[in-house]
């Protein structure tokens, strides 16, 4: 079955929390041949999103924030591989081509950061903006709901840390420069590959490699903390890329460096075994024995403390070419922390957040 145009996922799966669901027949390409089903455009639906907190908490020993602000639910990026994906099914939508054309739009979430924030039991802290889904995937640029965060950070100045694999961070250099004088934020991009081909086959609608490098060098000359995350890690397929693009992302100013191995939970595993088979047949059965070397022969993983970082012996191989690269490229120095002694509420004394 081919894919739709410019978009990863093949299809819908069943929503797990749902009882009736839609299966396509076995002679499904009677209806979508594929020569016209890749031709097929599936357009990108908004929904509001009434949730009534900006922010959302989590305890999970593998995340190293406890707040995460995400003015968009599912993402347009459609990243084969997001662990995000499921997180749409409780939303009523599908894991699948729903998380990448339906997507809530939080318009209040600069108010309702505010609101969090003049709170008398906040704590400063850092928040993680796109701890799910990309704050800046392509609606941003007509919405600005992040850039109005931004905003919203600096007026209190709480320090805020951003995961993006767009370029369109750069747009809002103004902000973050502001942010970065008082040492309230890192960027941190997240790099796949370096091949164009591959990336706008798995991640269709991110920048291109070359635009998030180009990102990283805007932002290190204009003194904005900024590093590279090699994630996820797909082995058989991007693992061989690990010092390519340490090396490249150090070249352009990024100072750290992290990894995260792909991890694919529920319906992402479908989905990718989908679209490996569909894009690079000739490659699938490696790709996918190699997954499962570093998951304990399966494809994912639940565990705290290996989900994110794999098992076995081809997982600690992956990690010992990642730390050898690191180091040589001058990657391995730890992210600066942010500064929590700045923050105020306006209006009031530095002394009323005592």
């Amino acid at each position: 079955m081919a894919g739709y145009k410019g978009r990863s996922s093949g299809f819908n799966p069943p929503n797990r929390f749902e009882e009736i669901s839609l299966i396509p027949s076995d002679d499904e390409s009677r209806f979508f041949p594929d020569e016209d089903r890749d031709e097929i455009k599936v357009e990108t639906k908004l929904f509001v999103d009434t949730s009534r907190r900006a922010l959302a908490s989590n305890d999970s020993p593998d995340i190293p924030f406890t707040y995460s602000l995400n003015p968009y639910r599912g993402c347009e990026h459609g990243c084969i591989y997001c662990y995000a994906r499921p997180s749409h099914e409780y939303l009523g939508f599908s894991a699948g081509i729903d998380f990448e054309t339906r997507i809530l739009v939080k318009r209040d979430a600069p108010e309702l950061l505010r609101k969090a924030f003049m709170k008398k039991g906040w704590v400063p802290q850092v928040v993680a903006l796109s701890g799910n889904t990309d704050c800046y995937q392509p609606i941003e640029r007509k919405l600005n709901l992040t850039r109005k965060c931004l905003e919203v950070f600096l007026e209190f100045r709480n320090p805020v840390g951003i995961v993006t694999k767009n370029f369109l961070v750069t747009r809002d250099l103004d902000l973050l420069t502001k942010l970065a004088e008082l040492n309230l934020v890192s960027v941190v991009f997240s790099i796949t590959s370096l091949k164009q081909d591959l990336t706008r086959k798995m991640e269709p609608r991110t920048s291109s490699p070359a635009k998030k490098l180009e990102a990283i060098e805007i932002l290190s000359k204009n003194s904005i903390p900024v590093g590279v995350l090699v994630s996820p890690i797909i082995p058989g397929l991007t693992d061989e890329e690990i010092p390519s693009i340490l090396r490249e992302a150090s070249s352009k100013g990024a100072s750290f460096a992290g990894m995260q191995m792909v991890r694919l939970p529920l319906a992402v595993k479908d989905l990718f075994l989908d679209w490996i088979k569909r894009e690079f047949p000739d490659r699938e059965s490696r790709v996918v024995s190699r997954i499962k070397q570093v998951r304990g022969g399966q494809l994912s993983s639940l565990r705290f403390g290996e989900r994110m970082r794999g098992s076995g012996e081809s997982a600690k191989a992956i990690r010992q070419i990642f730390e050898l690269s690191r180091t040589k490229y001058g990657l391995d120095r730890r992210e600066s922390n942010l500064a929590t002694d700045k923050f105020r509420k306006p209006g009031g004394s530095q002394m009323e957040m005592f």
